[in-house]
């Protein structure tokens, strides 16, 4: 049986997606399948060619390539980072290995021909988040822990959006083609990400939840700012966040939640920002 599962999602334009249903609305951007145990899988968007998955190990678990990519390896033509939200493990890149705790970053650049996923102990897996994006050159693999990331303060507890935004894959950081990756921590008795929303034309982006706790949820909003949409969301679902939409959230308790983009800039402050009070 194969370890690797994959699925691809189509592009829509804003005016499709203004008529959808719940049911198409979460069949079209959200991910709800990760970390699944003793598997790989992954889900490719058109927006693009933008790959998200997660890898938990209980045995070793082999990134092999998939039929989507025409390639021989999967990393022939595109860029990996990984950002582990479990238990402590490795990931061995062609010969070398790198050791990966809690919270802990690695990019992989374009060109290494082998990359596996292992767990210290099966009992408690390491739980790999993965983004992958096509990559033109070949820049050197990078570990960036927690403690390495770059930190913005950001929000208040008054407007209940304080949280720290830990830049980890980005600029500065780490050299990549177009992948970026980090990780925002919303403090206690706050609830809000991204505000105020925006979108970036040049880029898309997806959203990765975690830490929330049981019986809570994540109500994700997406669209046009003038058009908007939600998506009520669980612990370890990701969800799609197309060039023209806001991507934004508020949940019942605070959480934890991964950004990964990609597309023709890095820059990081790329954006047109949405009035609070001219969202529809």
């Amino acid at each position: 049986m194969s370890t690797i599962s994959f699925e691809t999602r189509y592009a829509s334009s804003p005016q499709t997606v203004k008529k959808y249903d719940t049911s198409q609305l979460r069949e079209e951007f959200l991910i709800n399948n990760l970390m699944e145990q003793a598997k790989i899988n992954l889900v490719h968007t058109h927006y693009d060619r933008y790959i998200a998955g997660s890898a938990v190990p209980l045995e070793p678990l082999k990134l092999e390539t998939i039929d989507l990519l025409k390639a021989d390896y999967f990393l022939e033509r595109r860029e990996l980072g990984i950002i582990n939200v479990g238990a402590s493990g490795e990931v061995l890149v062609d010969d070398t290995s790198y050791k990966l705790e809690h919270k802990d970053a690695l990019y992989i650049g374009q060109g290494n021909k082998d990359v596996t996923f292992k767990s210290d102990d099966p009992k408690d897996p390491a739980k790999f988040y993965l983004n992958s994006a096509p990559a033109h050159t070949s820049y050197p693999t990078k570990k960036v822990s927690l403690s390495e990331a770059n930190k913005l303060e950001l929000g208040s507890l008054e407007t209940a959006n304080d949280r720290t935004v830990n830049q980890m894959i980005i600029g500065g950081i780490v050299t990549t083609c177009q992948l970026q990756m980090g990780m925002t921590e919303l403090k206690r008795g706050s609830v809000w990400n991204t505000m105020p929303a925006h979108t970036h034309d040049r880029r898309m982006e997806v959203y990765f939840y975690l830490e929330v706790p049981e019986g809570q949820s994540v109500c994700h909003f997406m669209g046009e700012p003038q058009e908007t949409r939600h998506i009520w969301m669980q612990n370890h679902e990701a969800v799609i966040s197309p060039p023209w939409s806001i991507h934004a959230g508020s949940g019942t308790s605070n959480y934890t939640f991964i950004w990964g983009m990609a597309g023709e800039n890095l820059d990081y402050t790329d954006m047109d920002v949405a009035k609070i009070t001219e969202l529809k």
